[in-house]
């Protein structure tokens, strides 16, 4: 009995092995995705009043895991029974990326952008807060919600010829670790100004190396912040670009000789144009 007692403690322990092995593979994988998710969601996370930083990052996070939730059965199911579905979840995923993008894009070309955060910030408009407040926080998570499907569905590539256990261990370790990770870097980046003032009243004067490093954090901040908007709606155009060239047999053969990190932004510049002139058409339509 003890000789297979400690044969079933052999088996998982060479079984976390490969998990820990394969879920290094598909986190190097997802490198590039997380790094756009990154951008994303801290540019959507930022611009609110200091007071309220915290708690709408933590509703995104509890968003974030809540999708990871959703995601994940439906994920191995359709690898297991119907996986050309999974290409069609993604394409459509784009589409919504590159519609974000380009109407930023578009907004700013035409000169109007929306300044929310002086909006939601502006001395009276409580409701109007809490209101701009709710919908960034959805349009967070729905965002996040697309972006944990092209997590999910390269990492679960990784070990599609693997058993379902070790699918199942291997892309929820990396699930949760692009989630921990990504707004784990996102609260360091919005609380940047905090961290700096504590600095400059940590002691008195004016002249330590305390003091220069926190107004170089709080003077840095802004600069963050407009660097992350740019950034952020730069990884949407690319990432959706990435999806459909891809994953749609026409546009993965379209001009081979173009790079494709030009190939990918073009292409989802121009179906995020496309995206926004018929949901503009749409709502005038329908108005």
């Amino acid at each position: 009995m003890a000789s297979g007692f400690f044969a079933v403690l052999d088996d998982i322990a060479m079984l976390m092995d490969d998990v820990a092995s394969m879920s290094k593979v598909a986190t190097k994988k997802t490198a590039g995705i997380l790094g756009d998710d990154l951008a994303v969601n801290a540019e959507k996370a930022t611009g609110f009043v200091a007071s309220r930083e915290l708690p709408v990052l933590w509703a995104i996070i509890k968003g974030s895991f809540l999708n990871k939730l959703i995601i994940l059965p439906i994920a191995f199911r359709l690898s297991a029974f119907l996986p050309g579905a999974i290409t069609i979840i993604l394409v459509l995923g784009g589409v919504y990326l590159a519609y974000e993008g380009a109407e930023k894009v578009i907004e700013f070309l035409m000169g109007h952008r929306k300044e929310e955060a002086e909006v939601a910030a502006a001395p009276g408009s409580v409701m109007e807060a809490a209101a701009m407040e709710k919908k960034k926080i959805k349009q967070a998570v729905l965002t996040d919600f697309i972006l944990s499907i092209e997590i999910v569905i390269i990492a679960l590539s990784t070990v599609v010829d693997e058993p379902l256990s070790t699918q199942i261990l291997v892309v929820s370790t990396v699930a949760v670790l692009a989630t921990i990770g990504v707004y784990g870097i996102v609260a360091l980046i919005v609380r940047m100004d905090d961290y700096g003032r504590k600095l400059i009243n940590w002691q008195e004067g004016n002249d330590g190396l305390s003091d220069k490093v926190g107004r170089f954090l709080v003077n840095a901040l802004p600069w963050v912040i407009k660097i992350l908007s740019v950034v952020g709606t730069l990884a949407l155009l690319l990432v959706s670009g990435g999806i459909f060239n891809h994953n749609v047999e026409f546009l993965h053969h379209l001009l081979p000789g173009m790079p494709s990190l030009l190939k990918d932004f073009a292409t989802g510049f121009a179906v995020g144009a496309v995206a926004v002139l018929l949901m503009w058409g749409f709502k005038k339509l329908f108005k």
